[in-house]
This record gives structure tokens, C-alpha cells and sequence, in this order.
């Protein structure tokens, strides 16, 4: 590499110049080429090395835009195959290619869309995967560009995950949303991509069923990491949102989990993935989320891509190393001829430079090859460390997260533990507190009756005293005023502490008017004394000496009266102060009252609100229910346009029961809404029940109606189309009144029934029409027509034996030889028609013998109409087969038939045999051992019908001659019009083919819808159908199967 420097400066400006637009120019026609041979109309799956090449590109320019460049000019309009190469190759480049391929997608949108809606309006199997294809393209541009985080080839880590669903509830629910609907996605495009291939029964290693299998590698990949994302996901919503709320995404991760099991177990089994991609298998069950230690359990699956062979073709390099010697020999020519000079043929340091140059290019190209396969071999061994890696982080991140649920089990259960402790302290602080109230205010009573007892005690020592002085004053003259003064002094002393009394204890008014009482008694005692002093006027001179010591008495008396004013009047204060506690008590309690009563106010508007509150949320749960209901009936309703359930096809008997059960439930729904009504506080949970039953039966009922629609004479299928839509039309107008509030009590469902009884009476005008005959006779009907099959067999035996000896009279050589080999084939096969025959009939009077009990073989007939009808029908065929077989056999001995009309005639043979079969075995017991022989029987006329075949084949071989081919007399133009001549012969064969084909599927389609007509129109006993022209033969009027009155297995969506 030292040697470049030797390089003239004004030579490596000018090279270095021209390689940028030589590289340019180089890349663009390399894309160019890439893009044309991935995306093409021919019907292969894209090669590898070319999208390769294409996701390079886009590393190389940091973009897509000259993949756009070249993609929109593509004419994808023209070719659906050519539509859907371009969105393999672009979710390919969106997975694998540059992180700004995604906003280059981003602005491409309109066109992705436009091409989904064309092809979606395009009855085209590739055009109806191409629409689904480009949803998907979509949807996966959407939520990468919302959810930058996630890279377009979903590979992130569990703490990336973590931290975009965050913590906030709404946003990890909303984010599980957009996964399921991402995950929808794809299932659906594997679903129609499988169910396709198993209308074709296609095989997997044919080209044109990789071209549509090819874009599933890139959804399995995809699918496998959004499983894991939304297992993630839906345990930590569990974790913290309850389980009722989260039943919707339960029931919905269910069905994704069977699907995604399904299209896994179906990929794993075909031979064109086991080279391309190592599928990893599912558990058998889906993660209980309701357990949330079942997340240690839970696995992550891994998607493995194994290493590829090397191509053919050498591998373009990002960076071009050297320009290639075929591309730009002239080019690097004109430039040293205009800065050196034309050469003279001496060759000089300059072109010894180049060749040690090129020499260097060659040895660097050898070693970056040598290191390229080094790279990738360390690479396949770093990412079977990297796996087991993520093994063993995977392992851990289990443990650590049963750790974790074991800790938040015991942090609950701590939680309610102190929880329980908080309310018993505060149960025991509220007894303690109330028990030292009670307390207080007992000693406070207790206190203020002690006050009381000694204000009384009190005021009787004080009238005592009063009444002893009033007598010592009797006993003076001079005194009697004092006496007089103390005594109106006291009176009024008595007389304020008695008011005072009565004021504040009115208990006491009793107490009071005794005292008031003895105080007149005083009084009148007092005047006594009175009277007494004038009498004691002449005794005053004797008490003269004592007036002295009474003045001195009088002194004490008035110091002690003073005393005891001074006592009353602290009497009166204390009771003042009683009373103010009191009135301190009684305005404290009369506080407390008020605020129980506003704690109860509180309580009460708490309740109230809290009940409002419940009756909001019941309608919202009843508004959510009538919202799922109506996307579920216009979901039902949009399948009438669904250009996909043509296919589906359903029996007006199973129509029957979905109306009827329909119709059912419409009176649970008006009951359940009489009793909402009702009361508004009544629990809604019956109202909710009736309208999800009602949306998946009259949905059911909807898309059962149009799958009968689909087999049902043009008339029928028009009325009941409008039938089905005129149903779903009146429920979603009935779902729309419950919705408001104030159509709500007047919703009625009588529209609705009167649409149902619609679809109940045409489902009833579809139905194939029963036997013509009355029930009672039921039962010598199926006597006649059994013995009317042993007679058809019998009469078959004979005739084949009169031929066999005509053959042997007329015939000689191989054709004699031939007729024995096939009569005598005919003729075993109708030994064992007979036994079959003859089993049946002893296992049919087994049947009928167990079953009837009491009642008689008509009853039992009558009772089993259905079944009878089978029998009689299984009867017919084969009595009418034998017949055919017979004739066939005639016309092929006479040289006047076809060989194909006997093998038709064996097949149908088999075939009426199995329905009989079939229709004893209904109410047979398993261990009966005519069923036993019955089984027997039928294995034996498979086998007989088997070698009727055969030996019809093998004398098809040796009787028809072949035309030897020899064409070396031609020359060569005879022989290119020969082979031309020959292409169109065999095109038109091809053409009459796939038109007789087509008549065929049309003739049975119309057999199957008039079978009933035909029986309708038959007599009584069943006779033998005439020959058919042209070897077209005629099935039996009613060649069904035994369960005619079963319905059909649906097969809608």
C-alpha cells in the first residue's frame, strides 16, 4: 500500500474523481438489476442473494431512497404476483435494512395503502393476500415509528421493555393493545396464505408454493418476539390491575396463542422451512396469568436462522475496493493516454505501479475474503455463546422474578397484618377514651350531689338557729326589733337562696316548698312569741340584769350571722361555678352532637355518591357490552360482503337451530331489561349476560344465513341475503336505543323478532322435503324397499350369470377371457352386495327390537323418522347401483358400452353401500355383533368393488389397441406441425376437461339442493332407473348421507 504514495497527485485526483461517480453509477445499475430480478411477475419465491443486495444497499446509502426510486415505478397495478414479491422484499428490507428505512417508508404510505385497496377490490387469490400483506406493512410502519424503541426486527431486551411500558397502567395496556393487533396481523396473513394452499393441495417444494410460503419466514420471526413481548406485558398487567378487568385480553391472547400453535405445528411439518429456519415449538397450554409465579416458567421462544450456502455469484461489496477491470477498461484508458500520451510501447514505472497496484488489490481481496470467513465463523460461535448466554439470563431473570413475587406476597401480607394492628390500637384508644368519659362525668355527678346535699344541710342549720333566736327574743322586749331587723334579714336571705335554688335546681322545688312551710310555722310560732311579750313585760324587770348578757349573745349572733352570709355567699359562687360547668358540659355535648350528626350527613351524601357512582359504572358496563355487541353484529353483518365467505357454506337445519336459539334469547334480553329498568339500582349483571348471548347468536345466525344463502336457488339466496341484513339492521337499532339514556326503558325487540321469524321461515322453505308419505307407514316402507333391494341384487346375480354364459357362447380368445374375468368380478361383488344386504336387515330388527320398548315396529318407525328416511334412501341407492352395474356390464360385454360407465358404476356401488352402512350403524350399539359382521360386510364390497376395477382396467389394456409412435419418416417441419398440431389438441382437451369439471361440481351442487324434490317426486317402491345416455350416469334420488337431518359442519370464519 506504501507504493500509492509514488502516485502522481494530479493522476489520483483525477482517478479519485471518477471512481466516486463510477461507484455511484456502479450502485445505482446494481440496485437497479437487484430490484428487477427480486421483484418480477414470475412465480418464484425471491432469491436471497438478490434482497441481500438490496438490504446492503440501503446500510451503504444510510437509506432507502433509491430503493423507492426504482420501487414506484414498478407497475404494480398490472400483476398481483409482481405486488406481492414487492412486500416480501419490502418487509424484508424494513427488518433487515438501515434504521432510516423506516422514515423513508413513512412517507411512502399513501402508496403502500392505494395497492392494498386495489388488489383488495380484485377477486385474485394473490390480489386478496396482497391487500392483507400490505395492512400488515402498515400496521408494522405505525407502531415502530409510535414506538421508536422497538426496532423494525423487534429484538430488544427485557429492560428496554420495561422501561417503554413504564409504569403507568394506561400506557402498558394500551401498548398489549397495539402487540395484539400487530400479532393479528400476522397471524391473519399466515392463515390465508395456509388456507389457500390447502384449497390447491399444494406441495411445498414446487416453485409457485415458495413464492407464497417464501414472506412467512420473516412472520415467524416477527411473531416470536411480540408472543414473548405480550406474555411480558399481560403479567404485569395482572400484576397490577384485577382479573376481571383483564378477561377481554385473556380471551384474546387465548385465540392468538391457538392460532400462532397452529400456523407453527403447520410450518414445522413442511420440508420447504426445515433448510430455512428452525421454528421454535410453543407450550402445550398457554401462561396462567392469574398465577403469577407462572411467569418463571414461561420460556422465550428462540427463531434460528441457520448459516446459508455461499452463492454462485460473487458478493458485492460495500465499498468497492477497486473498480472492475471489465466495467471501466476504456475509461482508465482515455485517462493516462490525456495525461501521459498515447503509449509507445516501453512499458515504465508508472505501469509497474499499477500491476504491484492490482497485484495488492488481488492479495487484499484474498485476505478480506479469508477474513470474512473468519468474521463468520467467530460470529456463529459468538451467537451460540449469545444464545446460551440468554439462556442462562433468561434462567436468572425467572428466579428473580419469583423472588420478587414472593417478596410483594409477604409485603401484602405485612401490610394487612398492620392494617389489622392500626384498627385494633384504635379500637382500644376509642373504648379507653369513652370509659374515661363515662368516668368524669359520673365523679362530676357525684360532686355536684355532694354540693347539693350540703347547700341543703346548710339552710336547715340556719333555720334552726333562726328559731332558736326568735325564742330567746320572746324572752326580751328590748330585743324584739333586733329580733325583728334579724329576722327580715334572714326571711330575705331565705327567700334569695330559695329563688337562687329554684332557679338553678329545679329538682329541688319539692325541698324548697317545704321549707317554706315550716318557715310560716316559724312565723306563726314567732307571733305566738309576740303575744307572749306583752304578757313578759311585766316579768321585764326581772330580765333587766339579763338584757346585758343578751347584748353581748346578740353580738356573737350577729358576727355568726355575718359569718354565715359570708359562708352562703361562697355557697353561691361555688353553685355559679357548678352551673357554668355544667353549661360548659352541655354546650360541649351539644357540640359533639352536631358534629355526629354531620359525620352523618357526610356518611350519608358519601353513600349516596358512592351509589351514583355504581349505577354510572353498571351503565358504563352495560354501554361497553352494547358497544362489543355491535361490533360484533357489524362484524357478522360485513361478512354478507366478504367476498372470502363465498366458500362457506351452512344446511337450512343448522340455520334452524342458530335462528331458534336467536329468537330464545331475545325473551332472556327482555326480561334482563325489564328488570334494569325496573330499578336503576338493580344489579345490571343479567342485562349484560342476555346481550352478549343475543350479539354471538344473532351474529351466528347472520353468518349461517349467508353461508345458506350461497347453496340456495337465486331467489331464496336474494330474500334471504336481505333477510340476514334487515336482522342485523333492527339489533344494531335496538343496541342503539339502550346506548341513551332516555330511549333506554322504551327500547323494544319486536322488530327484531319479527326478523328472525323471517330468516326461521325461509331457513324452513330451504329445507329438503321429506317423503311424501304419512308416518305410519314408515315402517313398511323400509320393509318393501329392503326386499325390493334383495330383489334388485338377486335379479342382478341372475342376469350376470345368463351373460356369462352368452360370453362363452359368442366370445373366444382374450375378449373371452377378458368378460369371464370381469363378470366373474361383478359376480362376487354382488354376493357380498347380498350379504351386506341381508346383515343389514338382522341388524336393522336388532335396532328396532332394543329400541321400541313397549311400542310397536310402525311407532318405533314413526318415532325415528329421520333415521328411517336415511335407511329408505341407502336402500334406493344401492338397489338403483346394482341395476346400473348390471347394464353397464351388458353393454361392456356387448362392445356397445364403455369401460369407464363399469368403473363409475363400482365407485358408485361402494358408495351407496358405505351410505347404508353408515345408516344402520346410527343407532346400533358398538358391541353388537351384526354391527361387527355389518363392518365386515362393507370391508368385503370395498375389496369386490376394488377388483371390479381392476379387472375392468386390465382388459381395458389388453383389448384396446395402441398406436405405435413412430415418426422417423417425418422431416423436420412435418414433425414442428405435428407437435403443434398435438399442443392444440391437448389444449383443447385441457379446456373440455375443466369445463366438464366444472359441470360436474355444478351437477352435484344442484343434486344436493333438490335431493328432497327428487324424493318428493319418487313412488312408493323403488325402481330401477333407466340407462343413461352418453355414459353420463345419474345418481339416486336421494343418494345423501344418513344424517339428513343433521346440519352441516360450517365452514364460516
Amino acid at each position: 500500500m506504501n507504493s500509492i504514495k509514488s502516485v502522481p497527485a494530479r493522476v489520483l485526483n483525477r482517478r479519485g474523481g471518477h471512481s466516486l461517480e463510477a461507484e455511484r453509477e456502479q450502485f445505482d445499475k446494481s440496485q437497479a438489476v437487484s430490484i428487477s430480478k427480486a421483484i418480477n411477475t414470475q412465480e418464484a419465491p425471491v432469491k436471497e442473494k438478490h434482497a441481500r443486495r438490496i438490504i446492503l444497499g440501503t446500510h451503504h446509502e444510510k437509506g432507502a431512497f433509491t430503493f423507492w426510486s426504482y420501487a414506484i415505478g414498478l407497475p404494480l397495478p398490472s400483476s398481483a404476483i409482481l405486488s406481492w414479491k414487492f412486500c416480501h422484499v419490502l418487509h424484508k428490507v424494513l427488518r433487515d435494512g438501515h434504521p432510516n428505512v423506516l422514515q423513508d417508508c413513512q412517507r411512502y404510505r399513501s402508496n403502500i395503502r392505494e395497492t392494498g385497496d386495489l388488489w383488495g377490490h380484485l377477486h385474485d387469490r394473490y390480489g386478496q393476500l396482497v391487500s392483507i400483506y400490505t395492512r400488515l406493512l402498515l400496521t408494522k410502519i405505525s407502531f415502530h415509528t409510535k414506538h421508536p424503541e422497538f426496532p423494525p426486527a423487534l429484538e430488544v431486551s427485557d429492560e428496554v421493555l420495561e422501561k417503554t411500558a413504564g409504569t403507568d397502567v394506561n400506557n402498558i395496556f394500551q401498548l398489549t393493545v397495539e402487540l395484539f393487533d400487530y400479532l393479528d396481523c400476522e397471524l391473519k396473513l399466515s392463515e390465508s396464505v395456509f388456507r389457500q394452499l390447502n384449497t390447491s393441495m399444494a406441495v411445498s417444494q414446487m416453485s409457485a408454493v415458495q413464492c407464497r410460503l417464501a414472506p412467512l419466514i420473516q412472520v415467524i420471526q416477527d411473531c416470536s418476539h411480540l408472543y414473548h413481548y405480550a406474555v411480558k406485558l399481560m403479567f404485569k398487567l395482572h400484576s397490577c390491575l384485577p382479573a376481571d378487568t383483564l378477561q377481554g385480553h385473556r380471551d384474546r391472547f387465548h385465540e392468538q396463542f391457538r392460532s400462532l400453535k397452529n400456523f407453527f405445528k403447520k410450518a414445522s411439518d413442511m420440508l420447504y422451512f426445515k433448510r430455512l429456519i428452525q421454528i421454535p415449538r410453543l407450550p402445550e397450554s398457554p401462561p396462567n396469568f392469574l398465577r403469577a409465579s407462572a411467569l418463571a416458567e414461561h420460556v422465550k421462544p428462540v427463531v434460528v436462522i441457520p448459516e446459508e450456502a455461499p452463492e454462485d455469484e460473487e458478493p458485492e461489496n460495500l465499498i468497492e475496493i477497486s473498480t472492475a477491470s471489465t466495467t471501466e477498461p476504456q475509461v482508465t484508458s482515455d485517462i493516462f493516454e490525456q495525461t501521459f500520451g498515447p503509449p509507445n510501447g516501453i512499458r515504465d514505472d508508472r505501469d509497474a505501479q499499477i500491476e504491484s497496484l492490482k497485484k495488492e488489490v488481488d492479495m487484499l481481496r484474498a485476505e478480506m475474503e479469508k477474513i470474512k470467513l473468519e468474521a463468520q465463523r467467530y460470529i456463529t460461535q459468538l451467537k451460540a455463546q449469545v444464545n446460551s448466554l440468554e439462556g442462562e439470563v433468561e434462567e436468572q431473570r425467572k428466579q428473580k422474578q419469583k423472588a420478587l413475587v414472593d417478596n410483594e406476597q409477604l409485603r401484602d401480607e405485612l401490610e394487612r397484618l398492620q392494617r389489622a394492628k392500626q384498627d385494633s390500637d384504635r379500637s382500644q384508644r376509642l373504648c379507653a377514651e369513652a370509659e374515661k368519659k363515662a368516668n368524669a362525668t359520673e365523679i362530676r355527678y357525684t360532686k355536684l350531689k355532694e354540693k347539693h346535699s350540703e347547700l341543703i344541710n346548710t339552710h336547715a342549720e340556719l333555720l334552726r338557729k333562726n328559731a332558736d333566736t326568735a325564742k330567746q327574743l320572746t324572752v326580751t322586749q328590748q330585743s324584739q326589733e333586733e329580733v325583728a331587723r334579724v329576722k327580715e334579714q334572714l326571711a330575705f336571705q331565705v327567700e334569695q337562696v330559695k329563688r337562687e335554688a329554684e332557679m338553678k335546681l329545679e329538682d329541688q322545688s319539692v325541698q324548697m316548698e317545704q321549707l317554706r312551710q315550716e318557715l310560716d310555722a316559724r312565723r306563726d310560732e314567732l307571733d305566738q312569741a309576740q303575744r307572749s311579750l306583752s304578757h313578759a313585760k311585766q316579768a321585764g324587770a326581772e330580765l333587766s340584769a339579763q338584757v346585758e348578757a343578751l347584748h353581748a349573745e346578740k353580738e356573737v349572733l350577729r358576727r355568726s350571722v355575718s359569718e354565715k352570709e359570708c359562708e352562703l355567699l361562697s355557697t353561691r359562687g361555688l353553685i355559679e361555678e357548678k352551673e357554668l360547668q355544667r353549661s360548659q358540659e352541655v354546650d360541649k355535648a351539644t357540640k359533639e352532637i352536631r358534629e355526629l350528626q354531620g359525620r352523618l350527613l357526610e356518611k350519608s351524601n358519601q353513600e349516596q355518591s358512592l351509589q351514583q357512582k355504581l349505577l354510572d359504572e353498571q351503565f358504563g358496563i352495560l354501554q361497553e357490552t352494547v358497544r362489543e355487541a355491535e361490533d360484533i353484529l357489524r362484524d357478522a353483518v360485513a361478512k354478507l360482503d366478504d367476498p372470502l365467505h363465498v366458500r362457506c357454506t351452512c344446511s337450512p337445519d343448522y340455520l334452524l337451530s342458530r335462528a331458534q336459539a336467536a329468537l330464545e334469547s331475545t325473551d332472556a334480553l327482555e326480561n334482563g331489561h325489564a328488570q334494569y329498568v325496573a330499578s336503576m339500582a338493580a344489579d345490571a349483571a343479567g342485562l349484560v349476560g342476555a346481550l352478549a348471548l343475543f350479539a354471538h347468536l344473532m351474529a351466528d345466525t347472520i353468518v349461517n344465513g349467508s353461508a345458506t344463502s350461497h347453496l340456495a336457488p337465486t331467489d331464496h339466496a336474494d330474500r334471504l341475503m336481505e333477510t340476514c341484513r334487515d336482522c342485523g339492521q333492527r339489533s344494531l337499532d335496538y343496541l342503539g336505543e339502550l346506548k341513551d339514556k332516555q330511549k333506554l326503558g322504551h327500547a323494544k325487540l319486536g322488530d327484531v323478532r319479527q326478523a328472525l321469524r323471517g330468516v326461521l321461515q325461509l331457513a324452513q322453505e330451504l329445507r329438503p322435503k321429506s317423503l311424501d308419505i304419512k308416518q305410519e307407514e314408515l315402517g313398511d316402507m323400509v320393509e318393501k324397499e329392503m326386499a325390493s333391494t334383495s330383489e334388485a341384487i338377486e335379479d342382478a346375480v341372475r342376469r350376470i350369470e345368463e351373460m356369462m354364459s352368452q360370453a362363452r357362447n359368442e366370445s373366444s380368445g382374450v375378449k373371452l377371457e377378458v368378460n369371464e374375468r370381469i363378470l366373474n368380478s361383478c359376480t362376487d361383488l354382488m354376493k357380498a352386495i347380498r350379504l351386506l344386504v341381508m346383515t343389514s336387515t338382522n341388524l336393522q330388527k336388532e335396532i328396532v327390537e332394543s329400541g321400541r320398548g313397549a311400542a310397536t315396529t310402525q311407532e318405533f318407525y314413526a318415532k325415528n323418522s329421520r333415521w328411517t328416511e336415511g335407511l329408505i334412501s341407502a336402500s334406493k341407492a344401492v338397489g338403483w347401483g346394482a341395476t346400473q352395474l348390471v347394464e353397464s356390464a351388458d353393454r361392456v360385454v356387448l362392445h356397445t358400452g364403455k369401460y369407464e360407465e363399469l368403473i363409475v358404476c363400482s365407485h358408485e356401488i361402494a358408495a351407496s353401500t358405505a351410505q347404508l352402512v353408515a345408516a344402520s350403524k346410527v343407532k346400533a350399539e358398538k358391541s353388537s355383533r351384526n354391527l361387527a359382521r355389518l363392518q365386515e360386510c362393507s370391508r368385503n364390497v370395498n375389496e369386490m368393488a376394488a377388483n371390479v376395477v381392476a379387472s375392468t382396467k386390465s382388459g381395458q389394456e389388453q383389448i384396446e389397441e395402441k398406436d405405435t409412435m413412430d415418426f422417423s419418416g417425418m422431416s423436420l417441419i412435418k414433425l414442428k406441425k405435428e407437435e403443434m398440431e398435438t399442443q392444440v389438441k391437448v389444449l383443447e382437451l385441457e379446456k373440455r376437461l375443466e369445463g366438464e369439471r366444472v359441470r360436474l361440481g355444478e351437477l352435484r351442487k344442484q343434486h344436493y339442493g333438490l335431493a328432497g324434490a327428487y324424493e318428493a317426486a319418487e313412488e312408493g317402491e323403488a325402481k330401477p332407473a333407466p340407462a343413461p345416455r352418453r355414459g353420463i350416469l345419474k345418481k339416486p334420488p336421494l343418494a345423501q348421507k344418513p344424517s339428513l337431518g343433521e346440519p352441516e359442519r360450517d365452514a364460516g370464519p
